[in-house]
C-alpha cells in the first residue's frame, strides 16, 4: 500500500515537474467518460422537442456546463485519489498525470477548481434565462461532483456512489435540460430519465467491480464490496436488464414512441460486459468489461436520441 507521501517522493525525485504536454491533460480529462454528460442533456432536450421550439443557445450552454462539471469531477477524483494513496503508477483507469507524469498536484487541483467555477458561471446564465430555482439544484450537483472523491467522507468510498451519481448525472441533468426548453417538468421527462440514470450508475458499479480488491485493502465500503463480487455482478446485470425492460414498458403505455426501442441495439454490448464480469476477477481482465459498460451507456443513449428524433421527423 502506498501512502501519499510514499508516492510523491519518488515522483519528485525521478520526474521533475515540467510543463505537461497536451496529451497528458487530454488523458486527465478522461474523454471516454464525457458522453455520460452529453447524453442526458440531449435526451432532456429531445423529449421537449415535440411540444416546444428548442432554444439552441440554452442547449449549447447546458451541454458545455455539463461537460465541464464532468471534467471537474474527473480531475478532482485524480487529485484526491492521489492524496489518499489510492493511485500509483500501475493503477488502471486513471489519467496518471500525477503518478506517471509528475504534474504538480496543486496545479491539478487549481484546474479542477477553475473548471467548476466556469461551469457555475454558465449555470448563472441559464438561471437568468430560465429560473433562479435552478441555482440551488446546480450548486448541489457541483457539490456532489466535488464530494464524490473529495471531503472527509467521499461518496466514491460508500455504497451510495452509484445511486447519487445516477440521480445527479441522469435524472437531474435530464430534468434541467427539459425545463430549460419548456419552463415546466413532466412525467415523460421523469420516466424517460430512469434508464439513463441506471446505466450511469452501472458505469460506477463496473469500476468498483474492477477495483474491488484494491478498494477493500484501502478500507472503502463500496456497494460492490458490501454485496461481494458474485452478487455485485448480478446486480450489474440486473441494472442492464431493467434499463431495457423499462424502455419497453414506456413504449407499451405510450409514454415513448415505438422508435425508442432502437436503443435495444446496445444489448450486445451489455451482454459482452456481463459475460466478462462473470468469468474474470483480475483488474486487467476486467478492463474490457468496463469499456463495454461505458459503450453500452453511450450506444443506448445515442440510439434512444436517434429513435426519438426519427419519431419527431416522421410526425412533422
Amino acid at each position: 500500500m502506498h501512502t501519499p507521501q510514499q508516492v510523491r517522493q519518488p515522483i519528485q525525485a525521478l520526474t521533475p515537474v515540467i510543463r505537461p504536454k497536451w496529451s497528458i491533460w487530454w488523458k486527465l480529462l478522461r474523454p471516454h467518460t464525457l458522453t455520460a454528460s452529453f447524453v442526458p442533456v440531449a435526451i432532456g432536450t429531445v423529449l421537449a422537442l415535440p411540444s416546444h421550439q428548442i432554444r439552441l443557445d440554452l442547449l449549447f450552454i447546458m451541454l458545455l456546463a455539463s461537460i465541464l462539471m464532468q471534467i471537474a469531477t474527473n480531475i478532482f477524483n485524480e487529485y484526491y485519489d492521489y492524496k489518499r494513496g489510492l493511485d500509483h503508477e500501475h493503477s488502471l483507469g486513471i489519467g496518471g498525470a500525477i503518478v506517471r507524469h509528475g504534474v504538480d498536484p496543486q496545479q491539478i487541483l487549481a484546474v479542477a477548481q477553475c473548471t467548476v467555477i466556469s461551469a457555475i458561471v454558465l449555470g448563472l446564465y441559464l438561471c437568468h434565462e430560465s429560473s433562479w430555482w435552478l441555482l440551488p439544484i446546480g450548486l448541489c450537483c457541483a457539490a456532489v461532483g466535488y464530494l464524490y472523491s473529495g471531503g472527509p467522507f467521499p461518496l466514491s468510498a460508500t455504497p451510495f456512489g452509484e445511486l447519487v451519481s445516477g440521480i445527479c448525472m441522469g435524472l437531474v441533468i435530464i430534468m434541467i435540460s427539459f425545463y430549460l426548453q419548456t419552463d415546466t417538468v413532466s412525467t415523460i421527462a421523469v420516466m424517460g430519465s430512469i434508464s439513463t440514470s441506471i446505466l450511469i450508475g452501472a458505469i460506477l458499479m463496473s469500476n468498483n467491480l474492477r477495483d474491488l480488491e484494491d478498494d477493500r485493502r484501502h478500507g472503502r465500503q463500496t456497494l460492490a464490496i458490501l454485496l461481494k463480487r458474485t452478487k455485485a455482478t448480478y446486480c450489474l446485470i440486473g441494472m442492464f436488464s431493467f434499463s431495457y425492460v423499462w424502455i419497453l414498458f414506456l413504449v407499451t403505455i405510450d409514454i415513448l414512441p415505438l422508435w425508442a426501442l432502437l436503443c435495444f441495439i446496445s444489448i450486445p454490448r451489455a451482454i459482452q460486459a456481463s459475460q466478462i464480469f462473470l468469468k474474470n476477477t483480475t483488474p486487467e481482465s476486467l478492463a474490457p468489461a468496463m469499456v463495454a459498460t461505458a459503450q453500452t451507456n453511450t450506444l443506448f443513449g445515442f440510439s434512444l436520441i436517434l429513435g426519438l428524433l426519427i419519431q419527431y421527423w416522421s410526425a412533422h
